[in-house]
């Protein structure tokens, strides 16, 4: 859903720019309220499942009594314990499954973020946005995002959806890290002739790059850390995984 999240942004952000185009063209100090929507948007629906989660563990339990409930059959599962975890991932054939997701997890998030965090300047730097007006530009970067999600972000991650299964992770993350490397290197050694002859050529070289990042690490790295580990250690690693994106972040 990360997709949909990225376009529900856009659009949010499009929309309450229209919102307050009379207001902003009249005194560009108005954009103030224009971010602060923006965010509180955003923040809202979490604070609001915040409280819903906190509400359910609260109430969990509360109105069965003790004794009600009784288990024909009680399932023992080894509790795991650090010394436990250092032995199991200690030895190089676990050791190197945690290792491969969070090297791999590390990597993408290191491009990843680099780039989408980035879209405005990129957009800027090949001239999409190139105005002195403060609406018009951040109207124009509100509507560059959204056509970058639509042409490589979201059908990226159908994509995936689709051929997980048939194709397997492996395949997808290992095609997608091949490809993602190979339009980083026309990008970055052909940047400055490729700007200058054919924008369009690089915002499909861009968009393709947000394709394979859906159709591909960025959504296997979420995937793999979740199926490739003991029950009693998968949450443990599935964390020290992503932390380790984070840390390329």
């Amino acid at each position: 859903m990360q997709g949909f999240g990225i376009l529900f942004a856009g659009v949010v952000s499009l929309v309450t720019l229209l919102a307050f185009r009379p207001l902003i063209l009249s005194n560009s100090q108005n954009l103030d309220y224009v971010w602060r929507i923006i965010i509180g948007v955003d923040v809202q629906g979490n604070v609001d499942k915040a409280a819903h989660n906190i509400k359910f563990a609260l109430e969990q339990g509360k109105y069965i009594k003790k004794g009600e409930i009784e288990s024909e059959y009680r399932i023992v599962i080894q509790k795991a314990t650090w010394k436990d975890f250092i032995h199991h991932f200690g030895q190089w054939e676990n050791g190197k499954v945690l290792l491969g997701t969070s090297v791999t997890w590390f990597a993408h998030d290191i491009a990843y973020y680099g780039i989408g965090l980035n879209n405005a300047i990129i957009l800027e730097a090949i001239g999409y946005v190139k105005t002195d007006d403060a609406y018009q530009s951040l109207f124009n970067i509100s509507i560059g995002n959204i056509v970058i999600t639509l042409m490589g972000t979201i059908p990226g991650y159908w994509f995936t959806v689709f051929l997980v299964d048939s194709l397997g992770r492996k395949y997808i993350q290992l095609q997608g890290f091949a490809l993602l490397t190979i339009i980083f290197i026309i990008i970055g050694f052909g940047y400055k002739e490729i700007i200058t002859k054919s924008i369009p050529l690089f915002i499909i070289l861009y968009s393709l790059s947000q394709f394979f990042q859906n159709f591909g690490p960025n959504a296997t790295t979420f995937i793999v850390p979740g199926e490739v580990f003991p029950t009693r250690y998968r949450s443990t690693c599935h964390g020290i995984s992503a932390a380790s994106g984070k840390l390329g972040l």
